[in-house]
């Protein structure tokens, strides 16, 4: 019986193993760094990176426009998480586990899927590596690792919006309320990796406060 030859065998292992994270990582980050805010604000003759706090996204363009311009980033900034994490679920071979989202060795490249979104989102490279918090590209990714985790997020969202009447608290609350959400679906690992997804949030935000800091 023929045998593959070990320089061979390697070389299948290694295309098995890599490519898909690799289509994960450099698609997910070209499909983060798509700066949707940017051309919204530009037709209405501004720039978000040199306004208000200067965080080209939904907040920052709503507060300048208005719900109704603001919709599109705001559905533009979540779907590159969203298509960013099914990227990286079809390239991983598409394991799902309902009702817990992605599981066994899909996740990985998913969730690295989702962190190069948010990165790209970050730094985006088709906008001078100047981006905003990847608040909504994280939770549009999250939709993918854990839908039912996003549907609970979504409802408490609703319910905080409507009890408080601001849709920024209810924001705060569905989105940092996510990992308990997730935890209700699935293993504590995938949950630490949701958390690590929200240190680039952390970060982001650490990073504006040092540069809204007077020199």
């Amino acid at each position: 019986m023929y045998r593959m030859a070990p320089r061979s065998a390697y070389l299948v292992r290694w295309k098995e193993t890599m490519v898909p994270l690799l289509v994960s990582v450099i698609g997910g980050y070209l499909l983060g760094s798509v700066p949707v805010a940017v051309p919204v604000a530009r037709a209405y003759g501004f720039d978000p990176r040199e306004v208000g706090d200067r965080n080209p996204g939904f907040w920052n363009v709503r507060q300048r426009l208005g719900w109704r311009a603001a919709v599109p980033v705001f559905a533009g900034d979540m779907l590159k998480g969203t298509f960013a994490g099914l990227l990286g679920l079809w390239a991983g071979g598409a394991h799902l586990t309902w009702p817990a989202g992605v599981s066994g060795g899909g996740a990985v490249p998913v969730y690295l899927a989702v962190a190069a979104a948010m990165a790209g989102h970050a730094w985006p490279v088709f906008a001078g590596f100047r981006g905003g918090r990847s608040v909504l590209t994280f939770a549009g990714g999250f939709a993918v690792i854990c839908p039912p985790g996003f549907l609970l997020g979504v409802a408490t969202l609703v319910a905080v919006a409507v009890v408080t009447r601001s849709f920024a608290i209810g924001a705060r609350v569905g989105v940092f309320g996510i990992p308990l959400f997730q935890l209700l679906f699935a293993p504590v690992v995938y949950v630490a990796g949701t958390g690590l997804l929200m240190c680039l949030i952390g970060l982001r935000f650490g990073q504006a406060a040092r540069s809204a800091r007077p020199s």
